[in-house]
């Protein structure tokens, strides 16, 4: 008899319209309301909708303007991160009292792994309902959960019954939900890659799953293995306490277009300033130096170029970014730069092939 694998029992908490909330329960004449987070102006951008918001269409990284006009009672609040972090302190501790093993994603989320817990409550289903119901009683939030054997599962699951809700995946239902999941609801599939999906007649997860490795990977490269084993349930990414940085970057929208180079110049020299500043208060440097470009069409552009050796300085930063800027003509006057450096020297080198393991049928969860 083939031996049973074992799972590890993973939870995401996931706060509800955070920032939203946050401003609503500090402000009670906002409950109810259609509230944004963010700015206003003709260049201001959404950073967090509430729920009645959302019923209008407005979501976060919409132009202000947009947003107006979808809800023309809409109510800008301007972020208060000093207050969230406060909140999101709170709401950790909440974790901590479970299990250290608790990988923040950003300030409303985060993945938990209950599977050897300080309760020592053997479900991850009773555990996610406790957390919810101390963070509400702490904050007067309300969050939703996910809880699976895996991040991703756990990660997709905890957007399937918001706001306030939750969902179990166990394991003798993994291969089932994944089947019958929606692509565009993935993980991980941005909306250009869904595109591409349904133009290939994938739409659903038991369509990804019909499709062989090879197809896969021809289509959609590198992340073509990824969409291969995910949909069979293989993600056996660890929960990691302490998250290495990837990249650190730092970027600005304008109040107008600009359409020269030369001023283009002024602006990314603030911009390399202040990256020069957060790498150095992270004690970080890196290789590839990426321009980012949006233009006034909303469009994206990004340039990059990896150099031999770890930089910091802003000078340097800054001679990289002009070959970057001035490598091809711009198409169209330009409404945000950005430059964001990664390949760290926190990087540690490429991680083993993750251990495939097969779905057991039979779990307590």
């Amino acid at each position: 008899m083939e031996k049973e694998a074992s799972y590890r029992k993973i939870i995401h908490v996931d706060m509800d319209a955070f920032y939203a909330s946050v401003e609503q329960l500090d402000n009670p004449d906002l409950v109810g309301k259609p509230v944004a987070v963010g700015g206003s102006s003709v260049r201001g951008v959404v950073s967090a909708a509430s729920y009645e918001a959302r019923k209008f269409g407005v979501r976060s990284a919409m132009s202000g303007m947009m947003a107006r006009r979808n809800c023309p009672d809409l109510i800008f609040v301007k972020p208060n991160f000093k207050r969230y972090k406060e909140v999101s302190k709170i709401i950790r501790s909440v974790f901590l009292e479970y299990t250290d093993l608790v990988e923040p994603l950003s300030l409303d989320e985060a993945y938990l792994d209950v599977t050897v817990n300080k309760k020592g409550n053997p479900s991850a289903t009773l555990i996610a309902q406790e957390i919810r119901q101390k963070i509400k009683e702490k904050t007067g939030l309300n969050a939703s959960a996910g809880i699976s054997i895996n991040k991703f599962i756990a990660k997709v699951a905890s957007d399937v019954n918001k706001p306030n809700g939750q969902k179990t995946v166990n394991p003798e239902e993994v291969l089932t939900f994944l089947e019958q999941l929606e692509i565009k609801r993935f993980f991980g599939v941005g909306k250009v890659t869904v595109k591409k999906m349904y133009r290939l007649g994938i739409f659903t997860g038991k369509d990804l799953k019909d499709k062989t490795e090879e197809f896969l990977s021809e289509n959609f490269g590198k992340s073509g293995r990824f969409y291969f084993r995910v949909v069979r349930g293989i993600h056996n990414s660890e929960v990691k306490p302490t998250r290495t940085r990837k990249s650190l970057a730092a970027e600005r929208t304008f109040n107008e277009n600009i359409t020269s180079e030369i001023f283009m110049m002024e602006r990314l020299k603030d911009i390399a300033k202040e990256v020069e500043k957060r790498l150095l208060n992270s004690k970080v440097a890196g290789k590839t130096i990426t321009l980012k470009i949006k233009y006034s069409d909303f469009t994206l552009q990004t340039r990059s170029k990896t150099v031999p050796y770890y930089v910091s300085n802003k000078d340097v930063i800054l001679e990289t970014v002009k070959d970057l800027l001035f490598q091809e003509t711009m198409k169209n006057s330009v409404r945000l730069l950005g430059i964001s450096i990664s390949n760290l020297n926190t990087d540690k080198g490429k991680v083993p092939k993750e251990k495939e393991v097969a779905v057991q049928l039979k779990f307590d969860f």
